[in-house]
């Protein structure tokens, strides 16, 4: 009987030590959730700079426009 305990005893508490009770990420994980954040701060570069690009061509249009009524202007 006392050896039956024990035995029972024994495996609980081995099974209770093999088993944690929070879930730890593993490193594939990790390395999916930075690979999702880098993709994202991608995507935000991009949208900026396509916003600074198309600034810049309305500008640089305006300007066009002004040098030739100027120009016209002139002769």
């Amino acid at each position: 009987m006392k050896k039956s305990i024990l035995s029972i005893t024994m495996a609980a508490l081995l099974g209770l030590g093999v088993v944690s009770c929070r879930e730890e990420k593993t490193e594939a994980e990790k390395a999916g959730e930075a690979v999702e954040e880098s993709m994202e701060e991608a995507g935000d570069a991009m949208e900026d700079a396509a916003d600074e690009t198309g600034d810049a061509m309305e500008e640089a249009a305006e300007e066009t426009e002004e040098a030739a009524e100027e120009t016209k202007e002139e002769m």
